[in-house]
């Protein structure tokens, strides 16, 4: 059984390939169960707007590629061009650096470590994490949280929701005056949500699908909230549109977006879709007065300022290779249980026939000092057989080699 990471990320296929290969949250358990059944020993997947991976310990990755292929809908070789396939001491320095945020469109950025753990409790909770991913996730995370304590590489913090300010500010003098509206409710809307809030806008709405998330993330910034069925009526009161939903399917159409641009008498719309699969169809973007920008692009615009970053980067690295050679030591080790396992059980059957025989001995009444010394004789020769025997029926250079082994097993140099 071997350990590998396969999947593609933001460096290897473009949005339009990531967001078709995005498993939902409400279908994990589901894929994860089924790559259980008939393809992995232990599965995790780890599925964000930036990367979809899965973390395998089996012994057929090219099925699982195939598999992955099939799933989401490609022709059989129709992904091959934009994945990754790791195996061994790759997937493990792989993950660590996932976790640390070197891996991270953001340098540094924290989201992805949650993202893990998430991906960890989905694994666990389906039953496909066993004890090799158990031990991968749990040192991903110390690992993290070393590189995030003892270096540079989190600090000044560049995220996709301030470099989404940065941008709205670039196309209003002020966001004093402006109106800002969330579509959804989780972690990134509320890093936005944040990151807004601090520049005092004029009014914040989130809107979502389940009303009461709306209320309770609105109720944090003081915002409005409303249910996403009232967008087609609501959208042109927004200056700032910033949406990141789980949705399969686009929220907001070209059509609905040119609706309200012609009730905002062409007054600019700043729009950022940062969800994997897009919240808003590209082709709003055609539209005049709409500057829309997806997940790629503010990549793009962010990775500009993480030069303060770079220099802790080979202190981080230092640290993963460090903890990666510990791991693989334990997988090697790990390896060698059922070995392990096997001579201590010869070594025990041995044991009880000498201790049979000595308790016969015992019972007619013989010495006790014979019966030890007969014990402790038979014990040795016992143990000693099967190596005396395999190094006398060696012959040439496996002889050597086995004689070499033997003496530092039983330390004779």
């Amino acid at each position: 059984m071997s350990l590998y990471a396969l999947g593609l990320n933001h460096q290897t296929a473009p949005l339009a390939i990531r967001e078709r290969v995005v498993f939902h949250v409400e279908r994990l358990r589901e894929a994860l169960t089924e790559l259980r059944r008939n393809l992995a020993h232990e599965a995790a997947i780890l599925s964000t707007c930036n990367r979809t991976e899965l973390y395998v310990a089996g012994d057929e990755p090219a099925a699982i590629a195939q598999w992955l292929a099939r799933y989401h809908r490609f022709e059989p070789d129709g992904l091959r061009p934009y994945l990754y396939m790791l195996p061994s001491e790759q997937a493990v320095r792989h993950v660590f650096r996932v976790a640390s945020g070197l891996d991270s469109m953001v340098l540094g950025e924290p989201q992805i470590l949650g993202q893990l753990k998430d991906a960890a409790r989905a694994a666990e909770s389906a039953g496909t994490l066993g004890t090799l991913l158990h031990k991968l996730f749990q040192r991903s995370f110390a690992v993290a949280k070393e590189v995030r304590s003892t270096t540079q590489v989190g600090a000044a913090s560049v995220s996709m929701a301030a470099a989404a300010v940065r941008l709205a500010g670039r196309i209003f003098p002020s966001l004093k005056d402006q109106n800002v509206l969330f579509i959804g409710a989780g972690e990134m809307i509320e890093l936005c949500a944040t990151h807004f809030a601090a520049q005092g806008p004029a009014r914040m709405t989130v809107a979502n699908r389940t009303l009461d998330r709306a209320e309770k993330l609105a109720h944090r910034f003081g915002a409005r909230s409303m249910e996403l069925k009232s967008l087609p009526d609501q959208l042109h009161e927004y200056d700032i549109i910033i949406s990141c939903t789980a949705s399969s399917l686009p929220i907001l159409g070209k059509g609905l977006v040119e609706r309200a641009l012609r009730a905002r008498r062409r007054r600019p719309i700043f729009m950022v879709d940062l969800a994997v699969p897009r919240d808003i169809e590209p082709e709003a973007a055609e539209l005049d007065d709409v500057f829309l920008y997806s997940v790629d692009d503010l990549g793009q615009i962010v990775a500009a300022n993480i030069d303060s970053r770079r220099s802790a980067v080979a202190q981080a690295e230092a640290i993963i290779d460090s903890q990666v050679g510990q791991f693989m030591h334990w997988m090697q080790v790990r390896e060698s249980v059922p070995l392990i396992r096997a001579l201590r059980g010869r070594a025990d059957e041995a044991r009880r026939e000498e201790l049979d025989r000595a308790l016969r001995m015992l019972a007619r009444g013989e010495d006790p000092a014979k019966v030890l010394d007969t014990l402790s004789q038979g014990l040795v020769n016992k143990l000693m057989h099967a190596p005396m025997q395999a190094l006398n029926e060696a012959a040439g250079p496996d002889q050597k080699a086995l004689a070499e082994t033997l003496a530092r097993l039983f330390k004779l140099h």
